[in-house]
C-alpha cells in the first residue's frame, strides 16, 4: 500500500553559500495493508521530513514513493490531491483550519469532499467528537479557540472521519490525557483491523509498542553534506 524505493532528499541553504544538505539518502521500505510501522531515530534524523515527503509536501531529489500503486513523485498535482482525498490520510501535530468554521463542519469536511451526504457526514463527525470527549457545546465553535489538547482531538477526529486505506500519524497521542490517549490507540487498532497501512511517529514508547508491528530507524538513511 505504501512503498518507498531509493528515496533521497536535500535542502539548499541559500543564505549559507548555497550549501546542500542531504537529509535522507536511499530510503527504501514497504508498508502492507493492516500494518503499522513506526519511524524512529534521534531528533533531527529526518522522521518528519520523510513523513512530509510521503504526503507530497516535500519534493524528493530521487526515488519513488508509491501510494496504492501511484508514484506521487511523478504524479500531477491533481492526482496527489485526489490521493489525499480518497486514499491517504494525515494526522499532523497541528490543527490547520479556516477560522470561524464550526468544529462539526471541520470534522465532517473529509466525508463531504467524497460526496457523502450532509446528514451521514455529520453523524460520523458527531460520533467521533463524542468518542474523543469534545463537549457538544463546543461543536458549533471554531476549534481555533480551543486548548491544545482539544485541537489535537479535533485533528484526530477529522483524520479518522474517512476510512483511508493509508494513513500518516505524526505524534497522534501528544498532548492527550490517559483517557483520550486510550481512545486514539483504539482508533488506530480499528484502522489496522480494517486493513489500513499506517506510518507513524510515536515518541510515546508504550503507544508505539502497543500499535506498531515494527520500527524503521530513519537514522540508517544516514544524512550527509554535499558540496
Amino acid at each position: 500500500m505504501i512503498e518507498l524505493e531509493h528515496v533521497s532528499k536535500t535542502f539548499t541553504l541559500h543564505n549559507q553559500g548555497s550549501a546542500v544538505i542531504q537529509v535522507i539518502r536511499d530510503a527504501s521500505f514497504r508498508v502492507a495493508p493492516g500494518e503499522c510501522v513506526a519511524l524512529t531515530g534521534a531528533s533531527g534524523a529526518g522522521k518528519s521530513t520523510l513523513m512530509r515527503m510521503i504526503y507530497g509536501n516535500y519534493q524528493t531529489r530521487s526515488g519513488a514513493i508509491r501510494i496504492a500503486g501511484t508514484d506521487i513523485v511523478q504524479a500531477e498535482p491533481r492526482t496527489v490531491i485526489a490521493l489525499r482525498r480518497d486514499t491517504l490520510g494525515y494526522v499532523s501535530q497541528f490543527l490547520r483550519v479556516v477560522p470561524r468554521v464550526p468544529t462539526l463542519e471541520v470534522v465532517a469536511d473529509p466525508l463531504r469532499a467524497l460526496g457523502v451526504g450532509a446528514s451521514e457526514a455529520e453523524s460520523r463527525a458527531r460520533g467521533l467528537l463524542t468518542r474523543l470527549n469534545i463537549p457538544e457545546r463546543l461543536w458549533s465553535l471554531s476549534p481555533t479557540t480551543f486548548s491544545g489538547g482539544e485541537q489535537q482531538r479535533v485533528n484526530i477526529a477529522r483524520g479518522f472521519a474517512h476510512d483511508y486505506p493509508a494513513m500518516l500519524l505524526d505524534e497522534p497521542t501528544a498532548s492527550l490525557d490517559a483517557a483520550n490517549r486510550e481512545v486514539v490507540l483504539g482508533l488506530i487498532e480499528a484502522a489496522k483491523a480494517r486493513g489500513a497501512a499506517i506510518i507513524g511517529i510515536f515518541h510515546d514508547e508504550a503507544a508505539r509498542a502497543r500499535v506498531c508491528d515494527r520500527e524503521i530507524d530513519v537514522g540508517r538513511f544516514t544524512p550527509g553534506v554535499a558540496a
